[in-house]
């Protein structure tokens, strides 16, 4: 026959590895755990990206409205090519190839 100690201790480690593995279960598999985290740090990287590139795209934007509120020819230059606005007393001629 076991001495009681020893079985107590044997009960007692049983609890304990029971108790780890459920701690290292909710750690990796929980919310909030390890796994969540990885995946939230990979959407954070794609959403970094996706900032980054508009960000350059709103700076661009930027520099185009400085250039447009700036420089009248540059609006009259667009507003002759994008839209087909003529001048007053001006003959517009369309070339068909």
């Amino acid at each position: 026959m076991q001495p009681k100690g020893h079985i107590q201790f044997k009960l007692l480690s049983i609890i304990m590895i029971v108790l780890l593995v459920f701690l290292q279960y909710k750690l990796w598999y929980g919310a909030g755990g390890i796994k969540d985290r990885m995946a939230l740090k990979k959407q954070l990287a794609g959403q970094t990206q996706t900032n980054d590139g508009l960000k350059q795209q709103n700076a661009e934007l930027m520099r185009q409205i400085h250039y447009l509120q700036n420089n009248q020819d540059a609006v009259e230059s667009r507003a002759r090519q994008e839209l087909g606005m003529i001048k007053k007393d001006e003959t517009f001629y369309q070339v068909m190839k």
